[in-house]
């Protein structure tokens, strides 16, 4: 199977350094996450896979071999930013851009027909796009994006806007797409659809790789967690203080923590039992969210 390689990506926008020697593959038949606070290199290094911003190091290789203008034509991009002529009707602009792909104008129209339909828009196929609302021209932007059938997708942001049966909506394609064989990086700051959906994710911070790795190995990875719940303390004020503790997330009253190698387990719950009556006390996985996290040191 081929692989998406990024290799050594450098790129200068004056003093700001974008991305610095950024190296990480993206295999075929895998949805990757790729993650990073903002600013941290992910759109630039997305638009140099098309040849959209100018790299001063590094090379972007598509089956070993550097891409090129017509290997992107094989490659399908979804911006963060519209890429839509809002004047024109949904269907007319999806099969013209799969037209610019190489499809025929049969082959344009039908696979337009079925890509609307399988996001769910076919019923503002007549419509302009600037009179969708956000999430519809995000499906229409997908379709544009999925209607020549690339064998590499690239999605900055697809889940922006959406409502949750929309999210589960794309989060479905992009699994299909992967499980027929395509390629699909995709970023986004949905973290718990990204643990849902990525086999893997690659986590960059100023420009450089800062944590890789399949879900499972960085989840199962690292110190012991627990996941706390004790009535009348929501935020986890009992466990602040606790020598070979830290507290690692609070989200809706169940408090997250990191024990160090020499903790005892029993001491946290004699001080959870201390402070209110223990309704939850379990050792857990990370969430992708502390793996993010720690990873980027914020």
């Amino acid at each position: 199977m081929a692989d998406l390689e990024l290799d050594g990506l450098s790129c200068r926008f004056g003093a700001v350094v974008a991305l610095d020697g950024l190296t990480f593959t993206v295999p075929s038949g895998h949805v990757v996450g790729f993650l990073g606070p903002n600013g941290a290199g992910k759109t630039t290094t997305m638009r140099a896979i098309f040849g959209l911003t100018d790299l001063d190091g590094g090379t972007v290789r598509w089956e070993g071999v550097p891409v090129g203008p017509a290997t992107r034509r094989r490659f399908g991009y979804m911006p963060e930013e519209r890429g839509l002529y809002p004047n024109m009707l949904v269907a007319d602009q999806v099969e013209y851009l799969g037209r610019l792909h190489g499809l025929d104008g049969r082959s344009a129209a039908r696979a337009t027909r079925r890509w609307l339909e399988r996001l769910e828009v076919a019923d503002r196929a007549r419509s302009k796009v600037e009179s969708l609302s956000h999430g519809n021209q995000q499906r229409v932007q997908l379709a544009a994006a999925l209607v020549h059938d690339p064998e590499v997708l690239v999605l900055d942001e697809p889940l922006a806007g959406l409502d949750p049966a929309g999210i589960d909506t794309i989060g479905e394609v992009l699994v299909e797409q992967a499980r027929s064989g395509r390629c699909v990086l995709f970023s986004s700051h949905q973290l718990d659809l990204v643990e849902n959906v990525c086999e893997s994710v690659a986590i960059i911070d100023h420009g450089r790789l800062v944590a890789s790795g399949s879900v499972d190995e960085l989840a199962t990875s690292g110190p012991r967690r627990l996941a706390v719940r004790v009535e009348g303390d929501r935020q986890g004020r009992w466990a602040r203080d606790l020598p070979g503790v830290s507290l690692s997330e609070v989200d809706g009253g169940e408090v997250r923590l990191v024990l160090d190698a020499a903790t005892d387990s029993d001491v946290v719950l004699d001080a959870a039992r201390a402070a209110g009556h223990v309704t939850q006390f379990v050792f857990e996985r990370r969430r992708l969210s502390e793996v993010f996290r720690e990873a980027v040191g914020r």
